[in-house]
């Protein structure tokens, strides 16, 4: 839902910054770069430590940085399998990150299994959500459909971690967590079933 309503809106935000990037002579692939370290850096230096909200902050401003290199490659027409390898490689990173974070603070300091284990689940499942659709379009087939898209869960989840930075129940938190991981095993069937009614029409 996100993707489909918000990427208008945020290309023409960020518009003028890959402008000025690419006047200063930043290649969309180093914005791709920096963004995933920053992402990875503000995930695994706060979370574990339960500085939620520091750490969402971090994330947030780096996560941006997703529409960002699009906008820069689309404008300078360097656009092309690389950057969206590339691209899509180190969302998948960044979004372990973020999740990895949430583990360790659990199932360390935080001491609550319960929350460790959904955020795993959150991580496994977010992870197989992008390889399913990843295979079938190395296999020639498409798996575009689902209910947990990658901006959804990323958005759900930075902004309820955050809150609970700020003094939200964590109850909200697991409530979220546990939808998510759903949803993503939800999403993951549909993109099965999408391919093998492929698979089988073509026999």
């Amino acid at each position: 839902m996100l993707n489909r309503y918000a990427r208008a809106f945020f290309t023409k935000v960020f518009t003028p910054v890959a402008r000025l990037f690419l006047a200063l002579g930043i290649s969309p692939d180093v914005v791709t770069i920096v963004g995933t370290l920053g992402v990875c850096f503000g995930a695994l230096a706060f979370y574990p430590r339960h500085e939620f909200f520091i750490g969402t902050l971090v994330i947030t401003a780096f996560v941006f940085s997703d529409t960002v290199d699009g906008v820069m490659a689309r404008m300078s027409g360097r656009s092309g399998k690389w950057g969206a390898y590339l691209d899509s490689t180190l969302d998948r990173m960044g979004d372990a990150a973020i999740f990895g974070g949430l583990v360790l603070w659990y199932a360390g300091g935080g001491d609550d299994n319960l929350m460790a284990a959904l955020a795993l689940a959150c991580l496994i499942l977010g992870s197989v959500v992008s390889y399913a659709k990843a295979r079938a379009e190395g296999l020639g087939m498409t798996a575009n459909v689902g209910i947990a898209e990658r901006a959804d869960r990323l958005v759900a989840t930075l902004v309820t971690t955050g809150l609970v930075g700020l003094g939200l129940p964590e109850i909200v938190l697991a409530t979220v967590l546990a939808l998510l991981a759903l949803a993503s095993l939800i999403t993951v069937i549909q993109r099965m079933w999408a391919v093998r009614v492929q698979a089988l029409a073509e026999l």
